[in-house]
C-alpha cells in the first residue's frame, strides 16, 4: 500500500460504467485479478463485483460457466461480495431483458452465495450500490489500520 493512512480505490479498467463516489475518494484504474472495485494493497485479497441487473441475470445465465470462473478465483479472497444496483423486487417484477424467470435468478444468487461464500448485496439503485461499495471499502480499510496500528 502506498500510504498506510489514505485508502485508495482501485478500478478495474475493464469497468464500462464505474462509480465516481462523487469525486471525494481517491480512486485508480489498473486491471485486477477479480472483480470491479478492490482497494491498493488488497487486490487479492478484497473485491467487490459490481452488477446491473440486466448484467447479474446475463452473468448466471448465458455467461454463466465464465462468471462461475471468475467466483472460483473470488473464493479465497477475504473480504468478496457482489454488488446489484437493483432490489429484490426488481427480480420478483421481472425488470430485465430476458425471459429467465425470476426464481431462477434469485436461486442462481444463493447457490453462488453457498458454493462460494459471495454475498450478494441488493442495493436498490445504482447511486445507493455505489455508497453501499464506498462504506464496504472503508470499513475494511479501518479494520486494517486498527490491525496494523495494534502491531
Amino acid at each position: 500500500m502506498k500510504d498506510a493512512g489514505s485508502m485508495i480505490i482501485i478500478v478495474d479498467t475493464r469497468e464500462q460504467r464505474p462509480w465516481t463516489f462523487g469525486g471525494r475518494l481517491h480512486m485508480e484504474h489498473a486491471a485486477l485479478p477479480a472483480g470491479d472495485y478492490s482497494l491498493a494493497g488488497f487486490e487479492t485479497s478484497v473485491a467487490i463485483e459490481r452488477k446491473s441487473l440486466d448484467d447479474l441475470v446475463q452473468s448466471v445465465t448465458w455467461e454463466r460457466e465464465r462468471f462461475l470462473r471468475e467466483c472460483e478465483r473470488l473464493r479465497a479472497y477475504e473480504l468478496k461480495t457482489i454488488l446489484v444496483e437493483a432490489g429484490v423486487p426488481d427480480v420478483w417484477a421481472h425488470r430485465y431483458r430476458s425471459r429467465t424467470m425470476p426464481q431462477a435468478v434469485i436461486a442462481s444468487a444463493l447457490a453462488i452465495e453457498q458454493d462460494f461464500g459471495i454475498s450478494t448485496t441488493w442495493a436498490g439503485s445504482r447511486e445507493s450500490a455505489e455508497k453501499i461499495a464506498a462504506l464496504i471499502l472503508s470499513r475494511f480499510h479501518r479494520k486494517r489500520g486498527e490491525v496494523r496500528d495494534a502491531r
